[in-house]
């Protein structure tokens, strides 16, 4: 059963959302590299300490989801369904951040971050890191039984999936097409008997 946060956690949390919503309102308005730290925190009311205590610096503002990306990314392995593959599972969760970050009202935002060296070497530092995670998470599940390495690879392949459809001009096919290729290289790495990666029972 969850429970359901707290006041202060309630309060802690639309005081992120709040600061995240400014600076992402300032960054589109002026220009990422015209606003300051100093400014963002002055426009949501808060002081620079409290921004910071939020977030660790000026670029995560704009990837203010990046840890429930990071988490949702692992959740498809540790909280599929025991007979549940793999790959499967990790492409609907890769296809439903690929749609949330194609929507309409995403498309001024990653042209700031195309726009911006500090952001792409910020975005691509995020990946690598989530990459890692999701290694993590596959090499730790008792019924995949993959070595670091195969679980560092897909783990790759399913990131690099997800910048990659992002980017095409039909998303979906492109997930098709390189889903086709992560399964193929799923099916090598699997052990024999076990070829869809399904948890052990």
């Amino acid at each position: 059963m969850t429970v359901p946060p707290g006041r202060r956690e309630r309060k802690k949390a639309a005081t992120r959302q709040k600061i995240a919503d400014t600076a992402l309102r300032l960054f589109l308005e002026r220009g990422y590299e015209a606003v300051g730290i100093r400014d963002v925190a002055a426009e949501a009311d808060v002081a620079v300490t409290t921004l910071f205590s939020h977030f660790a610096s000026k670029e995560a503002l704009v990837f203010e989801q990046d840890d429930d990306f990071e988490q949702r990314l692992t959740q498809a392995v540790t909280g599929r369904a025991p007979h549940e593959p793999l790959i499967p599972a990790l492409r609907r969760e890769i296809q439903a951040l690929v749609r949330h970050c194609t929507a309409d009202n995403a498309t001024p935002i990653w042209r700031m971050i195309e726009g911006s060296p500090a952001l792409r070497e910020y975005e691509e530092s995020m990946r690598l890191r989530h990459a890692e995670s999701l290694a993590t998470a596959i090499a730790a599940d008792p019924g995949l039984s993959q070595t670091t390495t195969a679980s560092r690879a897909i783990a790759r392949f399913v990131i690099d999936a997800y910048s990659l459809a992002r980017e095409a001009p039909g998303p979906d096919a492109a997930l098709d097409e390189i889903f086709r290729m992560i399964e193929a290289a799923w099916a090598v790495t699997c052990p024999s008997g076990n070829p869809t990666g399904t948890a052990a029972p």
